[in-house]
């Protein structure tokens, strides 16, 4: 699978609001009112992601949840990324 560069996934990344390539991978970072909120999104996040059978790094603190994405098999960021990206901003 090819995978990207932070100049060839730019395009990309204009049409998925706050993400950002860094250390080949993209990630966003988000904010909820509260813990269970975030938490809640982060289960939504967690079976689309298992549909997928693409699983991102997630990460919470309280209301924070940052999500980064890479294809782990191909050493940087595919298609399969972008695809789960847009899925996430679906949710929020």
């Amino acid at each position: 699978m090819t995978t990207f560069t932070e100049e060839s996934v730019s395009p990309f990344l204009d049409t998925l609001k706050d993400w950002h390539f860094k250390e080949n991978a993209i990630e966003k970072k988000f904010k909820f009112k509260n813990f269970t909120q975030a938490l809640g999104f982060i289960v939504q996040v967690g079976v689309l992601a298992e549909r997928m059978n693409h699983h991102p790094e997630l990460y919470n603190v309280y209301s924070k949840v940052k999500i980064r994405l890479n294809t782990h098999d191909s050493g940087g960021v595919t298609t399969k990324d972008i695809e789960l990206a847009g899925q996430i901003e679906n949710l929020f």
